[in-house]
């Protein structure tokens, strides 16, 4: 049986004449204008290794829940020495991979400045120097998940199980390094976080302590928003952008705040989107696939009729 072929044969004889050696130089041309290959080879500087970042990141899972992640049975004399051994295994690996983040983000078409090293040395260690705090979060993190889940047997299948918690541990450490202005890095570990759980999470976003994501699937949190303490996301979430400036050339305005802000004490279920620099007042509950693009007053119980209701919109926009 005649069958045609998935690709089509090029209309141009000489196509099937080229090797693999001028598509390969095809591909790495310049003047194609992949700004990842041009920048790299300007460069002449290793890029950050996404697999070493997940190794990292599941390393430091292993240390902010020590006995839970990397060693299932480490015993609670040895604690110590696992975290410390771990620690100074994993500072070495971090460090050199911030180094070739800050590399990547140089702009210069030059070889990086020599002070990339010496910036690396001291961003691991401020990084490091934060750890108790993100422990810290995350503990409040596992008891508002075990509080707010009925379903929960323990806190300890909250860690062993719960997407929302493995997104949150991501984004915790991601937003320590996005904070220390590392480039790339914070970015590859929210998205390899989202790949494997399907929360989206930027790393920019600010969120207090005792945060919940609830099941789970499909919530995204954008850059600029800033989240209070004791909020509780269910599935389907959205905390977008509205929309976003542009300069005189018609290129997006970044780092300008453009995601909600969502006061302490909220709950937001599934299936509600919130777009735009708006404030969701302290206490209050959007319902389930609420579309809101205002804000609204401490307290507020909106439904989507009263999402509807034009009187919310003087209430707690910004």
């Amino acid at each position: 049986m005649n069958r045609k072929p998935v690709i089509p044969i090029p209309h141009d004889p000489r196509e099937n004449e080229k090797g693999i050696d001028d598509i390969a130089r095809a591909l790495c041309a310049r003047e194609n204008g992949f700004a990842g290959v041009v920048r790299h080879s300007l460069h002449e500087q290793p890029l950050p290794s996404r697999s070493l970042v997940i190794e990292i990141v599941e390393a430091l899972r292993s240390v902010l829940f020590p006995g839970y992640f990397g060693f299932p049975d480490l015993k609670s004399a040895s604690v110590l020495f696992h975290v410390g051994a771990t620690l100074d295994r994993v500072q070495l690996t971090l460090r050199e991979q911030i180094r070739r983040g800050l590399c990547f983000g140089c702009m210069e078409e030059k070889p990086c400045d020599p002070e990339c090293d010496a910036l690396s040395g001291e961003i691991a260690r401020a990084f490091f120097g934060r750890l108790p705090h993100v422990q810290a979060l995350l503990v409040t993190d596992v008891k508002a998940a075990f509080d707010g889940d009925p379903a929960a047997s323990s806190p300890d299948e909250i860690i062993f199980c719960y997407p929302g918690l493995m997104a949150v541990t991501s984004y915790r450490l991601a937003h320590e390094l996005y904070r220390l202005e590392v480039p790339l890095i914070p970015r590859m570990i929210t998205e390899h976080a989202h790949g494997m759980t399907g929360i989206d999470i930027h790393p920019g976003a600010a969120i207090g302590k005792s945060f919940f994501i609830d099941h789970g699937t499909g919530v995204v949190i954008g850059e600029t928003c800033v989240i209070g303490d004791r909020v509780r996301l269910y599935q389907g979430v959205t905390l977008g952008a509205k929309s976003f400036k542009l300069d005189e050339r018609g290129n997006p305005v970044r780092g300008v705040p453009r995601h909600p802000v969502v006061e302490d004490d909220v709950t937001i279920y599934s299936g509600a989107t919130i777009l735009g620099r708006v404030t969701i007042g302290r206490g209050s509950v959007i319902g389930g696939n609420v579309w809101l693009v205002h804000g609204v007053p401490p307290g507020s119980r909106i439904t989507q009729v009263h999402a509807r209701d034009e009187d919310y919109d003087a209430g707690g926009g910004i």
